[in-house]
């Protein structure tokens, strides 16, 4: 084949493989492209055919099988200048050191792999990569390490929108407090992880996570439950096809059936997985399955009590155990071993055995020790920084709820979303303004105190009235008081509402309201139209209004009397259009002050004719009555 063609036909591999559907033609491919005498000149194809052969293989659990070949990959892609492919063939030698239970090779390649990640900027892979880094601490025990990648993990998945990521780092966070003693808080992560697999309809997710919980509730003796997610997740890794998945299952329920000294289904199933641990070269599960073998051989309730296959079947483990330096089994051997020679009265072999257990016992129970001071030590964290997260919100929401006592709710959260700047040109609103009437000369007969708490109490009202109708309070401007409405929240109906809270405003003080023990009264001004809205200031913000509709709405109070809402003919014509009977839209408003307006039977407006208003010109203009 040309060059060309052969890059064409490694795409077309490197798609195969990618879908992940047929590894076994991904190999069968790969191997004829290798033995294409123009590939071996062409070292970044060369390598690139080398990586998805030792993928295929390791994926179909054939890690021993792929590593000659990503070995040699690594040598190819170290020759070139592609850091990408480097990392993908360091990443691929972590996956396979991790299968051959070769932990700390498997941590040394995972660091190359994301190194050059970094280099790159590629946060997706760089996700993957920190995740496997953090099972492979948990595998060496090193359980806060294992958390904080994980976590780190979780984080760059769900900022790239990665469900499947998520549901797998979740997962894999709750296998940490499993192996920490945490049930409940391992409980709670399979869960979650579970929903989102199931959201995905990833059934290899589905599986890993029920055998998880299964070995929960093993933990926790509760055997019934046990069974039940493990035979879910064997039945979903058989028809998977995945035997590593179905090896490990098999091998628990064998475990349960142990548990409730059921020894001869418990032989039958260790068997099993045996069997298929040692067809996939899995050593870790060799060695675990054949040590649970050979202490069912050295149970004398077991029917088929054998004491001579009980000791082949424990050294061979033994054996294995100590190749992996794997403590934990390796000291519950040992004491087989040393149960086994005590029934036989075997002393010598007996010392020696138990001399072994004991120490490695001391050894690992000062590891469990470290193990639970750092669960300790990652759930004072934990405390410490909920505590500060709960401070710090608490903290906000007073600074959110200050905020919102000073803008309008709808403008705070478009601050804090960062819009800048915020202005809006709204085209039909109504603008109150009113005014206490001989306020000023009042003022003088009264101490700062009555001054400020008199208004206080006043404006209080106010906005609770405000608030009631929906109008949005703008400022107060000595004894002045502002509002809107229809806007920054649209109303269709915003002068109906603002007449009714003018309207309740003139019945406080026809209540006869105080201030210092003097009766005041106040001047109402009502007008609709255009106007803009925005936010002013970078410290202390401000939201106000501008336009010729502001104007006009404050000459109408000022232009008004004690104790009267006067308003324009635009307000007027606003509410009756509001009012289909009325047709306002084309009906001249004339007439003396013998005429009224009388709108939905709430709103009756007084014409107060024609009269010169300051900037303004001749208007027409309404004192507003209720009906």
């Amino acid at each position: 084949m040309t060059i060309e063609q052969l890059r064409i036909k490694i795409e077309e591999l490197e798609a195969l493989l990618n879908s992940g559907k047929d590894f076994e033609e991904v190999e069968k491919k790969s191997r004829e492209l290798l033995l294409d005498d123009t590939l071996a000149n062409e070292s970044e194809l060369h390598c690139r055919t080398l990586f998805a052969l030792s993928e295929s293989l390791w994926r179909r659990n054939m890690a021993k099988n792929a590593l000659s070949y990503a070995l040699t990959a690594l040598s190819l892609a170290e020759q070139g200048q592609e850091k990408g492919l480097q990392a993908n063939v360091l990443a691929n030698l972590g996956f396979i050191y991790k299968r051959l239970s070769d932990y700390s090779s498997a941590l040394e390649y995972y660091k190359q792999a994301l190194t050059l990640r970094e280099e790159l900027d590629n946060k997706y892979a760089m996700a993957n990569i920190i995740s496997n880094i953090g099972i492979v601490y948990m595998h060496l025990a090193k359980y806060i390490d294992g958390l904080e990648y994980l976590a780190k993990a979780l984080a760059l998945h769900e900022e790239h929108g990665n469900k499947n990521g998520v549901a797998n780092n979740t997962c894999n966070v709750g296998i940490v407090y499993a192996n920490l003693s945490d049930y409940p808080r391992a409980l709670e992560y399979y869960a979650k992880s579970l929903v989102l697999h199931e959201e995905l309809g990833n059934k290899q997710g589905i599986a890993n996570v029920n055998g998880n919980m299964a070995n929960v509730y093993a933990n926790l003796s509760d055997y019934p439950r046990a069974l039940e997610y493990y035979y879910k997740a064997l039945a979903l890794d058989e028809e998977l096809d995945n035997k590593h998945g179905v090896a490990i299952n098999i091998g628990n329920i064998g475990n349960v059936y142990m548990d409730l000294l059921d020894y001869t289904n418990a032989k039958e199933y260790y068997s099993r997985a045996l069997a298929l641990c040692e067809e996939l070269g899995y050593n870790a599960g060799v060695a675990g399955w054949m040590s649970t073998i050979g202490k069912v051989y050295a149970s004398e309730q077991y029917e088929g009590y054998d004491p001579e296959k009980a000791e082949e079947f424990l050294l061979n483990a033994l054996s294995i155990f100590k190749e992996l330096s794997i403590k934990k089994e390796l000291y519950a051997c040992h004491k087989y071993l040393a149960d086994l020679y005590e029934q036989q009265e075997r002393w010598e072999d007996f010392a020696v055995h138990y001399k072994k257990f004991h120490e490695l016992y001391l050894e690992v129970q000062s590891e469990e020790a470290v193990k639970e001071a750092q669960l300790m030590e990652h759930r004072r964290k934990i405390e410490e920084a909920e505590r500060d997260r709960q401070i710090k919100l608490a903290r906000f929401q007073e600074q959110e709820k200050i905020l919102d006592n000073i803008l309008p709710s709808q403008i705070t959260e478009r601050l804090i979303k960062g819009e800048q700047p915020i202005a809006d040109k709204v085209e039909n609103v109504s603008v109150f303004f009113s005014d206490i009437v001989g306020f000023t000369t009042l003022s003088q007969k009264m101490s700062a105190k009555e001054l400020v708490s008199g208004l206080n109490e006043l404006f209080i009202q106010y906005d609770i009235l405000a608030k009631k109708h929906g109008l949005e309070k703008i400022k107060t401007i000595g004894d002045a008081y502002m509002a809107v409405c229809g806007v920054p929240l649209f109303m269709e109906n915003h002068a109906e509402r603002t007449a009714a809270f003018a309207l309740e405003i003139q019945d406080l003080f026809k209540n006869r309201i105080t201030i210092a023990g003097q009766t005041v009264n106040v001047r109402i001004g009502l007008h609709c139209g255009e106007v803009v809205a925005g936010v002013i200031g970078e410290q202390k913000f401000a939201y106000d209004l501008w336009g010729d509709a502001v104007n006009t709405a404050s000459r109408m109070e000022s232009h008004g009397e004690a104790g009267k809402i006067h308003v324009s003919e635009e307000f007027v014509r606003e509410l009756g259009m509001r009012n289909e009977e009325l047709g306002m839209k084309d009906k001249e408003l004339t007439g003396d002050n013998s005429q009224f307006v009388i709108i939905n039977s709430q709103f009756i407006f007084v014409p107060r004719g024609e009269m010169e208003i300051k900037g303004k010109g001749t208007m027409r203009t309404y004192f507003l009555e209720k009906a």
